[in-house]
C-alpha cells in the first residue's frame, strides 16, 4: 500500500530497523550537504566544471532526503499503528480517560444526545472516533446527532459490513492520517488558493526558456575566457529583479499548499481509497466523489506534491545559488500555474471527501474491536423491538441483557422499581442502541427491530442559574417539546426518566396520569420510569398501557439486584434500607413525632 508498511505485527523489531536506516541516511544526507556546498563553491572560484559535479551531487542529495524522508514517515506510521493498538486495547477494556470526549458538541436542547451519554467523559464518541482531522470529528458527531433515516442507516450498515471485512484498510488509513497530518488551520487557505485562477502571461514562459539557457550560455563563456567573470553578478542581479515578478505568487502557494506531511497523508488516503473495490453502494458514491475526469487524484496530488517541495523549499542555501544563475521560479511558477489552472478546481472538496471516509473508518474499525453482534432490522410499522439487549458502555461480561416489546398494541410501559435496580440504564440501553443502528451498527444484543421512529427523552435535566431555570421547569420545558412533536403526528419513542420527580406526590402521580393519558392519543411510544407505584393500577383500566419492573432482594447488611426487568409493577422498594445502609438511623416513629414537637 503506497509502499508503506501498514501490518501490526513485530512493531518493535521494525522500528528499531526503520530507525537505524534513517540514522544512516541522515549521516549520507549531512555528507552530501556539504560536499554539493564545497563542489559549488570550487565551481564559483575555480572552474565551472565543478558546478557539473556540484549538479549530480545535488541529486544524490535530494534522493537521499527523499529515503531518510520515507524512512521517518514510515517510521511515524509504526509509532502510529502502536498508539492504534493501545487505544484498542483500552476501548475493548472501556477504560477511555484521556481520549477525546467530544464534550463540545453536546447539546441539552437535543432531542436525545445529552440523555444517552453520547459525548463527554466515558461516552459512546469515545468509544467510536477514530477520526484525525477536527473536520472529520465534527461530522461523525453530527452523525451521531442525525434524525433516523431508515435508507441512509441500511446504505451506511452495508458499507460498514463490508469495511468491517476490510481490516487492513481501515487501519492503513486511520494510520496515514494519525501519523502523518500536521496542520488543522490551512484547509480553508489551501481550498481558496486552489479556487482562484493563477494569472499566466507570456514573459514569465519566455523567461523560463531564458533563465537556465542564458546561465549555461554565461558560464561557458566565461569557462572559456571570452567574458569576464564580473559579468555573472550582473546576470543575478538582472535575475533579482526578473524573480521578483513570481515571488508573490509563489510565496502564496507555499503558504497555503498543505505541510508535506499532511499533503502526504492526503496522497496515501487518497491511493488507498482508489486502490480498493468496493461493492457497496455507499461507499462507491463516496469514491466516485474522489476521482477526476482527467487523472485520479492521487496522481494530482502527487505532482503537486513535487511542486510544493520545490515551492517549500526555494529559501534553501543549496537551491538559491541555482535559482539565481538559472531563474528556475519561473519553470517552477509556470508547471504550477498549469497544474492549478487545470485541475485545481477538482481538488477542492478533497479535504471535505476524506473527512467522509474519516467517518466511514470510524464506523468499520468500531464494529471490528468492539463486535456488537445483534441483528437488526428497519420496518414500516411504529415499534420497537429488542430481545437481549445491553449498553455498549459496559464490559460485555458484566453487562446484563435485556427484552421488550414495543408496537401498536403495547405502546406505553409505566417501568417501576428499586432505587439503583437498573431502570435508567435500561432506558438508555434501548435508546443507545437504536443511535448505533442508525449509525449502520450492530447494536449489542440478539435482535433489535425498529420502524418509522424518532427518538426523544427526558432523563438528565438540571438547573442552569445562569438562565434561572430549575431542574423541574427544564424537565417541564423537555415535556412541552415532546408534547408538540407528538401532537403534530410525529411518531415519536421516548424515554421519560423519573417523570416529574422535582414536585410533590400528589401534584406528581395527578400530573403523570394526565400526562399518559394525553400520550396515548397520539402516535407515541415509550417507557416513563417512576417510584410511583400508585400508577400501576392505570394498567387495569387504560388501554395499551402496560407495567414492567426492576426488582431488589433485602437482606440484613446488603441490598442484592440482578437488573432483570420482569413483567408487572414492582412488588418493593428499597430506599428506607438504602438510607440505613448508609447511616440514617431512624427512630421509634411516635418518638420523632414528639421530639419534633408534634
Amino acid at each position: 500500500m503506497n509502499g508503506f508498511d501498514f501490518r501490526k505485527d513485530n512493531l518493535e523489531t521494525k522500528l528499531a530497523l526503520v530507525r537505524r536506516k534513517a540514522a544512516n541516511l541522515s549521516f549520507l544526507r549531512l555528507l552530501f550537504f556539504f560536499g554539493t556546498g564545497a563542489l559549488f563553491i570550487l565551481g564559483l572560484a575555480e572552474h565551472p566544471l565543478w558546478l557539473v559535479a556540484a549538479g549530480i551531487a545535488t541529486y544524490f542529495f535530494i534522493k537521499l532526503v527523499s529515503f531518510y524522508n520515507f524512512q521517518k514517515d514510515q517510521e511515524a506510521i509504526y509509532l502510529a499503528l502502536g498508539k492504534m493498538e493501545e487505544r484498542k486495547g483500552h476501548r475493548q477494556r472501556r477504560t477511555l480517560s484521556g481520549f477525546d470526549s467530544g464534550a463540545e458538541f453536546s447539546d441539552k436542547n437535543h432531542p436525545f444526545c445529552n440523555d444517552l451519554d453520547l459525548f463527554g467523559e466515558h461516552s459512546l464518541f469515545q468509544l467510536l472516533n477514530h477520526t484525525v482531522s477536527k473536520g472529520g470529528k465534527a461530522r461523525l458527531a453530527s452523525l451521531m446527532k442525525s434524525n433516523f433515516d431508515k435508507a441512509e442507516s441500511e446504505g451506511r450498515a452495508q458499507a460498514v459490513t463490508e469495511l468491517a471485512d476490510k481490516a487492513l484498510f481501515l487501519q492503513a488509513m486511520e494510520a496515514a492520517g494519525l501519523a502523518l497530518k500536521k496542520d488543522e488551520a490551512e484547509n480553508g487557505k489551501w481550498i481558496d488558493w486552489l479556487g482562484s485562477a493563477e494569472k499566466q502571461s507570456v514573459l514569465p514562459k519566455m523567461l523560463a526558456f531564458i533563465g537556465p539557457i542564458g546561465g549555461l550560455t554565461l558560464l561557458s563563456l566565461i569557462y572559456l575566457g571570452i567574458v569576464p567573470e564580473a559579468i555573472l553578478g550582473v546576470w543575478v542581479l538582472l535575475g533579482v529583479g526578473f524573480l521578483s515578478l513570481v515571488f508573490k505568487p509563489l510565496k502564496a502557494a507555499a503558504d497555503a499548499i498543505p505541510v508535506a506531511s499532511t499533503l502526504k497523508s492526503y496522497l496515501i488516503r487518497t491511493k488507498l481509497i482508489e486502490q480498493e473495490s468496493f461493492y457497496s453502494k455507499t461507499l462507491n458514491i463516496a469514491k466516485s466523489e474522489l476521482s477526476n475526469e482527467k487523472s485520479p487524484a492521487s496522481s494530482l496530488l502527487g505532482d503537486l506534491d513535487s511542486l510544493g517541495f520545490w515551492i517549500q523549499n526555494r529559501l534553501n542555501l543549496l537551491y538559491l545559488p541555482f535559482n539565481l544563475l538559472f531563474w528556475t521560479d519561473f519553470l517552477i511558477f509556470n508547471q504550477l500555474a498549469s497544474w492549478k489552472n487545470r485541475v485545481g478546481q477538482s481538488l477542492s472538496h478533497l479535504p471535505e471527501n476524506l473527512e467522509k471516509w474519516e467517518v466511514f473508518v470510524s464506523l468499520g474499525a468500531f464494529e471490528v474491536e468492539l463486535e456488537g453482534a445483534a441483528k437488526f432490522e428497519w420496518t414500516e410499522e411504529a415499534e420497537l423491538i429488542a430481545t437481549d439487549i445491553s449498553h455498549p458502555m459496559i464490559l460485555p461480561e458484566k453487562a446484563i441483557p435485556n427484552s421488550i416489546g414495543l408496537d401498536a398494541g403495547h405502546r406505553l410501559v409505566i417501568l417501576t422499581g428499586a432505587n439503583m435496580s437498573g431502570k435508567t440504564t435500561f432506558m438508555r440501553t434501548l435508546g443507545i442502541n437504536c443511535v448505533l443502528a442508525n449509525l449502520g451498527l450492530s447494536p449489542f444484543g440478539s435482535n433489535l427491530r425498529i420502524g418509522k421512529i424518532q427518538l426523544y427523552t427526558s432523563m438528565r435535566n438540571s438547573d442552569n442559574l445562569g438562565e434561572s431555570v430549575s431542574s423541574f421547569y427544564a424537565e417541564l420545558k423537555r415535556i412541552h417539546t415532546l408534547i408538540e412533536r407528538l401532537e403534530s403526528g410525529e411518531t415519536l419513542f421516548f424515554l421519560l426518566d423519573e417523570i416529574l420527580k422535582g414536585t410533590n406526590t400528589q401534584d406528581r402521580i395527578s400530573g403523570s396520569e394526565a400526562l399518559i393519558l394525553q400520550i396515548l392519543k397520539t402516535k407515541g411510544l415509550g417507557i416513563m420510569s417512576t417510584h410511583d407505584i400508585e400508577l400501576s393500577v392505570l394498567e387495569q383500566s387504560v388501554e395499551n398501557l402496560h407495567n414492567f419492573s426492576f426488582h431488589s432482594e433485602i437482606h440484613d447488611r446488603s441490598i442484592d439486584f440482578d437488573y432483570k426487568i420482569k413483567k408487572g409493577p414492582c412488588p418493593s422498594f428499597n430506599a428506607h434500607k438504602l438510607m440505613e445502609l448508609m447511616g440514617i438511623r431512624f427512630g421509634n416513629p411516635e418518638h420523632m413525632a414528639s421530639k419534633l414537637g408534634r
